[in-house]
């Protein structure tokens, strides 16, 4: 079992061994004054296309100050980071803008965003001129931990969740830390939903500490949070070293997903719940179907609940309001578009107990209707 005990140095860099696509993670405080240094690309010759959330002004001022007289040129596209906007609409957009302005195989993207950004940027930059440089900057602590680290892009279809995109590497991720300082409370508690998957992952005694520590870290406590985000990408980063595109046991990092996924579609992307809200309710979901299979404890799924409850998150399908309209069967039926399905046979991420995670496609979707039923 590992020890878990925050370290001090700060920043630190890690990186994510994919030979020649590998790259660093760099993780700390107001590391986006510091871009031009961290940036492993001679952006003085090439120039530089910024697609940032609206939301997050100040940080591109502060982006742009680091750059500015350095980067060749400067092109910016602001736009509403919300789930809405992984769309064939938004993508065609960015795209567009990339090639009116001129952007060439040599040109440098910067995705500044949330979640939402770093997919659909990330795709952009894969399909401009067959691909383009790009670098992730995640403004949101779910981003931080999770879909910035990795190379997975995409966009929402009328289908699903993610069931288009590509696996593209980028050359670098700043993970500052002072951006989460003014992320508002329902985004800080939905990224926490994401640190805790990687305990009950792997990991039993990081979910142990964060049982001790969570209010630390969703109180923003310096030390607590740098290390629950450097443990998470440090996880993340393990596995995508294994198994890039997801062949195998980087699934393992859908824990929770299969039902979130469904959720999220069943309420039309809305906002009614954020993506790590729905990661929540899709956790505890899991572990009950676990139960029920009998292959986890009911003091281990208790556990987990009393956790993510007690962090402020949704836990249950009826905690979503307003109350989706979908009945449990056609919730289930949502998950059938799930990309891990495979001629037909759905594969699930299921669980022994906490920090014994494996993928099973032997499920009874009777038994995963019932379970969703229970919840509404």
């Amino acid at each position: 079992m590992l020890e878990h005990t925050p370290v001090t140095k700060s920043p630190i860099t890690m990186t994510v061994d994919l030979d020649e696509r590998a790259y660093d993670i760099h993780i700390g405080p107001n590391l986006l004054a510091r871009a031009k240094e961290l940036i492993p690309l001679d952006l003085s010759r090439h120039a530089v296309f910024i697609l940032a959330d609206k939301n997050v002004a100040a940080h591109l001022a502060t982006l742009r100050g680091a750059l500015d007289g350095y980067a060749k040129s400067i092109s910016v596209l602001e736009i509403e980071g919300g789930e809405p906007a992984k769309s064939w609409r938004v993508l065609e957009e960015v795209v567009g803008w990339l090639l009116r302005g001129g952007v060439d195989r040599k040109s440098v993207f910067i995705a500044l965003g949330g979640g939402v950004i770093g997919d659909l940027g990330g795709f952009a930059a894969s399909i401009a001129m067959r691909g383009i440089p790009y670098i992730q900057i995640p403004t949101t602590l779910l981003a931080q931990v999770d879909s910035s680290v990795g190379g997975k892009t995409g966009i929402n279809t009328d289908e699903g969740k993610n069931l288009v995109g590509s696996f593209y590497q980028p050359r670098v991720v700043l993970c500052d830390a002072a951006v989460l300082e003014t992320l508002p409370e329902r985004e800080m508690k939905a990224g926490y939903a994401e640190i805790v998957k990687y305990g009950l992952i792997n990991d039993p005694a990081f979910f142990e500490w964060l049982e001790a520590n969570g209010k630390k870290v969703l109180a923003r406590d310096p030390a607590a949070l740098a290390y629950a985000v450097q443990t998470s990408c440090a996880a993340k980063a393990a596995i995508v070293a294994q198994d890039e595109r997801e062949g195998d046991v980087r699934a393992l990092l859908n824990l929770g997903h299969t039902f979130a996924h469904a959720l999220e579609a069943a309420a039309g992307y809305d906002g009614r719940v954020l993506h790590g809200e729905a990661v929540s309710i899709g956790m505890v979901l899991a572990h009950r179907l676990c139960v029920k299979m009998g292959l986890c404890s009911g003091q281990d799924a208790g556990r987990i609940e009393a956790h993510l409850k007690a962090s402020g998150l949704k836990t249950e399908v009826r905690d979503i309001q307003p109350a989706l309209s979908q009945d449990a069967g056609a919730i289930a039926d949502l998950m059938k578009h799930d990309k891990k399905s495979v001629s037909g046979t759905l594969s699930f991420i299921l669980s022994r107990g906490i920090g014994r995670a494996f993928i099973s496609s032997d499920v009874s979707m009777d038994d995963v209707i019932t379970v969703i039923k229970e919840s509404t």
